[in-house]
């Protein structure tokens, strides 16, 4: 089960929100939360149950534990806490990936696993692993009881796709928090814009990518190649931005308070920018838990640009089991390096009006380009859409491709790249008296209505984000 599906909108969501609002107490509310994730998780995959409650016992325990050791002591429990949780997560997906690159490298035999992947584990054991380096660096920080990390990694609204909240923001609302009629509605608000970029914009670019990945080589040309990959670029922002969106409205709804996970990372001018607004609560986590432990930029301009590349290569291999998303880490952390060793005058040149557009090009050009190996199924489908893109001159099935693009759909680009600009709050602060609360509820609600036609048109696609 899905956020954005039928069965949870109108037969999980509605009975489980108006039992949060009679039941008394934060603390029989936190239990009900807890109980009503686990069952939401159960709904989806029951398969993962395990797995989820053995990350959360060992959380806890951690929380317990690494308050009461110290010296060396407390430095190997953490590392045993670490290492256990890395270890679930490699059995389940990383298991196949490595022991196939040892087999072909080295002639072994080792045996490949047919175990399911749990659904968002890749999230909810970052979440764990932070809690336990918290714990480590303060005592305090740890849970006072074992329902708090409970509904803390199993959080419904957060547990397939994020964003990696942090104990300690989400601690705040354990005891206490705010649920009125206002904050109500702007969740809501905030969770159906969330939805409208899933399956008004999203859905309608994912089309025109799909026709252009889903080509032999023969058949695929320059131009729909191009517009695949742009189209990909749209794709991906508004599905997990979306998602994002109506994680954060479902929070809100409930009290809680989530952090940002994006801030318009396509007007960015350069790599380096474009990761502190892109998935933000992935990257300050790994700011905070890599890359700054590694010594940062302390160390000179060489170790700053070697830790860079360390970051992004374990990035792109958290996002996956495969070539590509190494290749496309690996690609990130290449240019990021190469930013940090940019002299002086050049980043003057950049401050200038014609710098500031050529670096707005730079970076579109750099992350179109390395979502195109995200977006591929194989390196052999990425090369392929490479030498299109570069050499490829016209065929025909691509043209007829392009002619059986809906004007929908063009509209609904069109609108991603609109969408991608910070105009919404440009609008916002321009509009005039208390004109934009009223219409902007309004708007929602047909938009709400829009979604909903549309899906049952063309069905409930899944988060991209919800296989890593």
């Amino acid at each position: 089960m899905a956020i954005h599906t039928a069965p949870f909108l109108f037969f999980f969501l509605p009975p489980v929100f108006l039992l949060y609002l009679i039941i008394p107490g934060v603390r029989c509310k936190n239990w009900f939360l807890a109980v009503v994730s686990l069952l939401f998780y159960t709904c989806g995959q029951w398969q993962g149950i395990p797995c989820l409650l053995a990350s959360v016992i060992l959380t806890w325990l951690a929380g317990i534990w690494l308050p009461k050791d110290g010296g060396g002591r407390k430095k190997l429990l953490l590392a045993a806490v670490l290492i256990i949780h890395l270890l679930l997560l490699g059995s389940f997906k990383y298991w196949n990936f490595f022991t196939g690159m040892l087999n072909g490298l080295l002639g072994l035999r080792l045996p490949e696993t047919s175990l399911i992947l749990p659904v968002g584990i890749s999230f909810f054991t970052f979440k764990a692993m932070s809690y336990a380096i918290d714990v480590y660096r303060d005592g305090n920080a740890a849970a006072k009881r074992f329902s708090d990390v409970l509904l803390y990694i199993s959080f419904f609204p957060q547990i397939t796709s994020g964003p990696i909240s942090r104990f300690g923001s989400f601690a705040e609302r354990l005891e206490k928090r705010p649920v009125d009629a206002e904050r109500i509605a702007r969740g809501l608000r905030r969770f159906i814009v969330g939805y409208a970029k899933k399956a008004l914009i999203s859905e309608a670019a994912a089309g025109i990518a799909n026709s252009a990945f889903g080509m032999s080589a023969g058949d695929l040309d320059f131009r729909l190649a191009w517009l695949g990959a742009a189209a990909y670029t749209v794709q991906i922002y508004f599905d997990f931005s979306g998602y994002s969106d109506m994680s954060i409205g479902l929070a809100s709804i409930l009290g809680f308070d989530t952090p940002e996970n994006f801030n318009y990372p396509y007007i960015s001018a350069s790599i380096t920018e474009f990761w502190r607004r892109w998935h933000i609560s992935l990257s300050s986590w790994f700011r905070d838990y890599l890359y700054i432990p590694l010594g940062g930029g302390r160390r000179g301009t060489v170790r700053k640009g070697v830790n860079k590349a360390i970051v992004f290569l374990l990035c792109g291999l958290w996002h996956g089991a495969s070539w590509t998303f190494v290749i496309w880490g690996v690609w990130h952390g290449v240019f990021s390096a190469l930013e940090s060793y940019m002299p002086e005058r050049v980043k003057a040149l950049g401050r200038t009006l014609p710098g500031k557009v050529l670096s707005h090009v730079y970076t579109l050009l750099v992350v179109c380009l390395g979502f195109v190996i995200f977006r591929a199924s194989s390196l052999g489908e990425a090369l392929m859409v490479y030498r299109a893109m570069f050499t490829g001159g016209t065929a025909a099935e691509s043209g007829l491709a392009l002619a059986r693009i809906s004007p929908a759909a063009w509209c609904a680009m069109g609108a991603g790249v609109v969408g991608s600009t910070p105009v919404g709050p440009w609008l916002k602060e321009r509009a005039s008296g208390g004109f934009w609360r009223p219409v902007s509820y309004i708007a929602a609600a047909g938009l709400f209505v829009l979604c909903l036609l549309c899906a049952a048109g063309s069905g409930f696609q899944p988060f991209i984000y919800t296989q890593f």
